[in-house]
């Protein structure tokens, strides 16, 4: 079914193509084998997977320095037996120190260098050029918004096409300091279960960038011809170690003000559309019975959380998992499309701990499919924060946009295909 799945949402992508005619085989095919063999390689060979893991655990310890920041801030608030699970008090602060921690790493060099490697890998499998593979590379580590600016100087000259590729990558992976914000959330005090998650979210983002390239080319294939050779200047912008954290730490504030902010205001609006939907198609419709007998019981009322999962629950069973699980999965796909993937991913640690999934393997693979930005909420984060870089082509971003939020959304589905097989 996830090999079918792989296939359909190529289709799809086909579908919704500028120009039909210009279908990228050799992209397809050779995206295809980068995207399994990263998956296998990270997944399948022992010392590799034990390596990974040894990373994973790192970043779950890591993650523990921040907590005693947190600490001297807020005191008994984080304590889980005195306050409960508080998410602004235990995970907006881990955002802001993993983007101070980024920006430390890139100063210094470190992440640089891993970047340029995985530009250099998707370079020549696939046949691209430069400044669409580094930007791809890029939004592995960093969000959607910073990895353009490692290719600033080239976003005036790139091609409808790069243009597409860019920001479709930056749909279908998430940032840094937002990945260890979820290791967090869906590992709560377990280390063992943290370092899980730590380790498919790091394999997710990365075999979801050959994969949101491959999809890119397929809705907007390239019609000029492309430059292999282009040197870029990774270099940091900070002077010192100390104006690295400093910038890092702003960065990362503004990022958490924006997360708590978008959390706050669409939770109120999904509740508040729950209880209108469920009003008028529930209680005055006499619906609530229809909703009961098809969830079997796991929504009570006919509202907008299952009118999402019925909806998506065609792309659940797509992507590999069980149909017992698929209404489940489907609410957490729409949530994430349609809100953002932080409440998809919060409702999830929800469902996990309330056993709501009846196949383990249903949440591993949720972890996949929801590991992306692609949602209607960043199509305007992104033409904002691109459009400040190069405005004299936001005409052309906001064009590109909504294509965009669908190709990165295929490509993490076409991501949690590819670990539905290899788990």
């Amino acid at each position: 079914m996830s090999f079918l799945g792989l296939g359909v949402f190529i289709f799809f992508a086909y579908l919704i193509s500028e120009n039909k005619k210009r279908f990228p085989w050799r992209i397809v095919l050779s995206a295809l084998a980068l995207q399994f063999f990263l998956a296998i390689f990270l997944l399948k060979i022992t010392f590799v997977r034990t390596i990974f893991k040894e990373v994973a655990g790192g970043i779950v310890y890591i993650l523990s320095f921040s907590d005693r920041g947190a600490e001297f801030l807020f005191g008994k608030l984080l304590d889980f037996e005195f306050a409960g699970f508080v998410l602004a008090f235990k995970i907006l602060p881990t955002i802001i120190f993993f983007s101070a921690l980024s920006a430390l790493l890139y100063h210094f060099k470190i992440l640089p260098k891993i970047v340029a490697l995985f530009a250099v890998v998707m370079r020549r499998a696939l046949g691209l050029s430069g400044v669409e593979c580094t930007a791809a590379a890029a939004n592995v580590f960093l969000g959607q918004t910073e990895a353009p600016l490692l290719v600033r100087p080239y976003l005036e000259k790139m091609s409808r096409s790069e243009l597409m590729s860019l920001m479709t990558g930056g749909m279908a992976t998430i940032a840094g300091a937002v990945l260890a914000a979820y290791v967090d959330l869906l590992g709560g005090g377990d280390v063992a279960l943290k370092t899980e998650f730590a380790t498919h979210l790091l394999v997710a983002s990365i075999i979801s960038a050959p994969s949101a390239l491959m999809i890119a080319k397929v809705i907007c294939p390239e019609t000029k011809e492309i430059t292999q050779s282009k040197n870029f200047s990774l270099k940091s912008n900070s002077s010192n170690m100390v104006d690295a954290v400093t910038q890092g730490t702003t960065e990362g504030l503004k990022l958490a003000v924006n997360v708590g902010a978008m959390l706050l205001v669409f939770t109120a609006l999904m509740a508040m559309c729950n209880q209108m939907a469920s009003v008028v198609l529930g209680d005055w419709m006499g619906l609530n019975s229809l909703a009961f007998e098809l969830s079997e019981g796991l929504y009570e009322k006919f509202d907008l959380s299952f009118l999402l999962g019925l909806c998506f629950s065609p792309l659940s069973f797509l992507i590999g998992v069980t149909p017992e699980d698929c209404l489940t999965m489907g609410r957490l796909l729409g949530t994430k499309i349609f809100l953002n993937e932080f409440i998809a991913y919060q409702e999830l640690a929800s469902f996990q701990s309330k056993s709501l999934f009846q196949d383990p393997k249903s949440i591993i693979v949720a972890t996949y499919a929801l590991c992306g930005f692609s949602n209607f909420a960043s199509i305007g984060i992104q033409v904002g924060g691109i459009g400040v870089l190069v405005p004299g082509r936001r005409p052309l971003l906001s064009q590109l946009a909504f294509k965009a939020m669908l190709g990165g959304t295929l490509a993490c589905l076409m991501t949690a295909a590819v670990a539905s097989i290899l788990i």
